[in-house]
């Protein structure tokens, strides 16, 4: 069973929270406690319905004045909890390909795991927020079978809960030969099935190329490929297999690899939390010894590492 860390609060009362919200924002010093207290425990389509609230009774925006009252990495989270997961999605992916270096682990976290609905509601987003084309945008700021693929996932064209017995061995030789051959050819065939076949059609073709390689599709694809290519396909495969592991070992890496690179995390938790958080905590406990919860507390502090801890929590088990 999928399951979330946040979820729609018993008893909302709207126009309650915006006032406490209005409160602690127009004070004399922000009460960072009750935002945090307000904007963790409620599901997005009630934050949602908080700032509807919150404009009529102030006349302002909430993100506006969380913006302005706000600093840091504690501004990203409450802001970010704001947006709706669509709009979250193309905000993460005009700044990954907008910003002075294109974010390429942003645009693989993205575009690898989420479904075609997901897809097409962020570009529908992305071309409201920005008056942009998303395709357009990734095929001018990225390059190489790097960009191929990505463009090839941004279609959301994947086929959805179809499998064919007969076909997986004829799939997993064709990924077998573009590991021994790394042609254009072959590169484009691997990701035109890593990005079209139902995710129940590619359980079966990994079975097929372990029994006709020998090999884990995850290690040919790593000896065969290098660089963000070899990362994305990596990506697709891990996000068909089991989308919490994935994101698990995004967060472990975020968290001990980069010395805690701050936007992986955020973008993970909120994208997250109403999905699989829950078990993705339970994933990374599992894998790494130690709960998600004692790692952002290593690593974050003040009202951020609440913030952060308030989302992640959902019940306080195993820390």
């Amino acid at each position: 069973q999928v399951q979330g860390t946040i979820f729609p609060a018993p008893n909302f009362n709207p126009i309650m929270d915006a006032q406490l919200l209005g409160g602690a924002l127009q004070g004399m010093s922000c009460e960072k406690d009750v935002l945090i207290d307000v904007l963790t425990q409620r599901c997005n389509s009630q934050r949602l319905m908080i700032a509807e609230a919150y404009r009529d009774m102030y006349g302002r925006d909430l993100i506006t004045d969380l913006k302005e009252n706000l600093s840091h990495h504690f501004k990203e989270v409450m802001v970010g909890l704001m947006y709706p997961p669509a709009s979250y999605d193309a905000h993460e992916l005009w700044h990954a390909l907008k910003g002075v270096d294109t974010e390429e682990k942003c645009l693989i976290d993205i575009l690898a795991s989420r479904s075609n609905m997901e897809i097409f509601q962020m570009k529908e987003a992305y071309l409201m927020q920005y008056n942009n084309d998303l395709q357009q945008d990734i095929d001018s700021e990225t390059s190489g079978h790097f960009r191929d693929t990505l463009m090839n996932l941004a279609q959301g064209t994947r086929m959805e809960g179809y499998a064919d017995p007969s076909t997986a061995a004829q799939d997993a030789m064709i990924l077998w030969e573009a590991c021994q051959h790394k042609t254009g050819e072959h590169k484009n065939m691997l990701q035109m099935i890593l990005c079209n076949k139902s995710y129940q059609q590619l359980w079966m073709v990994f079975q097929e190329f372990q029994n006709i390689s020998g090999q884990d599709i995850v290690e040919a694809i790593n000896e065969c490929y290098d660089g963000y290519f070899q990362e994305l396909l990596v990506a697709i495969v891990l996000c068909v297999r089991d989308k919490p592991s994935y994101f698990a070992y995004r967060l472990y890496t975020a968290i001990h690899d980069f010395g805690f690179h701050n936007k992986t995390v955020i973008r993970t938790l909120i994208s997250r939390s109403e999905i699989d958080l829950m078990n993705i905590r339970q994933r990374y406990k599992e894998r790494y010894g130690k709960s998600l919860f004692h790692d952002i507390k290593h690593f974050a502090s003040g009202h951020y590492e609440s913030a952060l801890l308030a989302i992640c929590a959902g019940d306080s088990e195993d820390y």
